[in-house]
């Protein structure tokens, strides 16, 4: 009964690429895995960011700051087709294509997570009242789609969004800033591992990514990593 119930399901909801949204049994079509280009080498050592010459360690935003995190990756530069599967996700309810990117994250860094020595995932949590009008939290379904691929578990309960805070696409880097100060917080009788990775939708500046980092820096963590699905340019 359940394979012939998953037969109906992929009949009638059935698995579109997360790109170009045509139907794909594989999830992201072999079209799209050539045209939708991976960020490769050389990037930055902090943060990922493609940079100009296997000679510059950092980026110009790396150089430039102190953040509590480790090290991170990203999959892919902003690009229309990455963006638009990421809007598609947030905004049209296509949680198909988290699961999916969440799964390329895993296919793709499974040596960087193994080397890490991830405990625990963190999805970047929203404030309860943003998720329960959205419904869902497109970095967690990110994140459970990797945690899933890799049996590596994802906590939703580590970090949770203490106040609401602005949309951060309107602001500069120093309003990002003082717009996540104290927004991010952990229980005081949560008990957390060595090891965290964190994981989101987007990384531009690093202002969130780096929030959360220091929270759970605070709180005991000793290593702090983050993927994301897509990252800016860097210099």
């Amino acid at each position: 009964m359940r394979k012939l119930l998953i037969k109906i399901l992929d009949i009638v909801y059935p698995i579109t690429c997360p790109f170009c949204n045509k139907i794909s049994k594989e999830g992201i079509c072999s079209t799209c895995r050539e045209t939708v280009r991976k960020i490769e080498e050389p990037r930055c050592f902090s943060c990922g960011k493609p940079v100009k010459t296997m000679e510059t360690e950092f980026c110009y935003d790396c150089n430039k700051a102190d953040f509590a995190f480790d090290q991170g990756k990203s999959l892919y530069l902003h690009q229309e087709k990455v963006v638009d599967a990421l809007y598609g996700l947030k905004f049209f309810n296509q949680r198909i294509n988290g699961k999916l990117l969440g799964e390329e994250l895993a296919l793709h860094f499974h040596k960087e997570i193994k080397r890490w020595g991830i405990e625990e995932i963190v999805p970047v949590p929203m404030h309860p009242s943003k998720q329960r009008r959205r419904g869902f939290n497109q970095s967690e379904v990110i994140a459970n789609g990797l945690g899933r691929a890799l049996n590596i578990p994802v906590n939703t309960q580590l970090v949770y969004r203490i106040r609401k805070t602005k949309a951060l696409k309107d602001l500069e880097r120093e309003q990002r800033i003082s717009n996540l100060d104290g927004a991010f917080g952990i229980p005081k009788s949560r008990q957390v591992p060595e090891v965290v990775l964190i994981v989101d939708d987007i990384y531009t500046t690093g202002v969130t990514v780096n929030k959360v980092a220091k929270v759970l820096k605070k709180a005991g963590c000793k290593k702090v990593y983050f993927l994301t699905i897509s990252i800016g340019q860097g210099l």
